[in-house]
C-alpha cells in the first residue's frame, strides 16, 4: 500500500527537479560575447563630462545605435543620449546594464539588438528570452519607464537570416503588447520593396549598417513615439 504514495512522491520530486533546472537555465546569468571594457571607459567618460538630463531619452543596443550620429539633430528639443556598442549583442546590454542604463534615469529607451545575436547562431528563443530579462531590469530600477523594441531588420547583408530575425520580431510584437510600457516598432515595411527584398538604396556600401536614407526612414517612424 505504501508502493503508490512513494512513487508519487519520487514523480513530484523528478518534477520538481525539472522545474528547477529549467529555470535555472531561463535565469542564468548573462556573459558578454566580447571585452567592452573600452567602450564602458568612454561611456563613463562621458557620463562624468556631460551628465544627461533627467528622464532623458536613451538609445542603446548594437551598431545601428552606434553609427546613428544625426540623433540630436533627429529628435531637436528632446534629451537623447546615444549608448550603442558595435558588435554587440544583448547579453553585453544585460552584463553592462549598470554602466549603459542605470546612471541616465531614462523617461524611455530606444532598443535595437539582436541581429549580431542570430549571427553568432543564437536561436529566436534565446533573443527573445533576452531581451524580456532587458526589461525585466529596466522595470525593477525604472518602473514607469517605456521601452521602443526597434524590430530586427533584414538588411541585405543578412538576409539569409530573415526567417529567425522574423521569428524574434513576432516574438517581441507579442511580449510588448502585454504591457503598456512596452511598444515594438516594425521598421521592415518601410526599409523593403514592393517585391518584398531590401530598398539597397537605405543602406550603406557594406549592405548592412545604414544610409542616412535609412536613418531618414527610422526617424520618421520614431519621432511620434519618442515624442510623447
Amino acid at each position: 500500500m505504501k508502493t503508490l504514495p512513494l512513487l508519487l512522491r519520487r514523480a513530484a520530486l523528478a518534477a520538481c527537479l525539472v522545474v528547477a533546472t529549467s529555470f535555472a537555465a531561463f535565469a542564468a546569468e548573462p556573459v558578454a560575447t566580447a571585452d567592452w571594457s573600452a567602450d564602458m571607459a568612454a561611456f563613463a567618460a562621458q557620463d562624468a563630462a556631460t551628465p544627461s538630463a533627467p528622464d532623458c531619452v536613451l538609445f542603446v543596443g548594437s551598431s545601428s545605435i552606434r553609427l546613428w550620429k544625426t540623433l540630436k539633430e533627429d529628435f531637436p528639443g528632446l534629451p537623447v543620449v546615444n549608448r550603442g556598442f558595435g558588435g554587440s549583442q544583448i547579453a553585453d546590454a544585460l552584463v553592462h546594464f549598470d554602466r549603459l542604463v542605470l546612471p541616465h534615469r531614462p523617461r524611455l529607451i530606444v532598443f535595437y539588438s539582436g541581429t549580431n545575436d542570430i549571427k553568432a547562431g543564437k536561436s529566436p528563443e534565446q533573443v527573445g528570452q533576452d531581451f524580456e530579462l532587458f526589461c525585466a531590469k529596466v522595470h525593477a530600477a525604472r518602473p514607469e519607464a517605456r521601452i521602443l523594441f526597434v524590430s530586427l531588420q533584414y538588411a541585405p547583408a543578412r538576409w539569409n537570416l530573415r526567417e529567425q530575425m522574423a521569428a524574434v520580431n513576432g516574438a517581441v510584437e507579442k511580449f510588448c503588447a502585454a504591457d503598456p510600457r512596452r511598444a515594438f516598432v516594425d521598421t521592415n515595411p518601410a526599409m523593403l520593396r514592393a517585391d518584398g527584398t531590401p530598398d539597397e538604396s537605405l543602406y550603406s556600401a557594406d549592405r548592412l549598417h545604414m544610409a542616412p536614407a535609412g536613418y531618414a526612414v527610422w526617424t520618421r517612424l520614431l519621432v511620434p513615439l519618442v515624442s510623447r
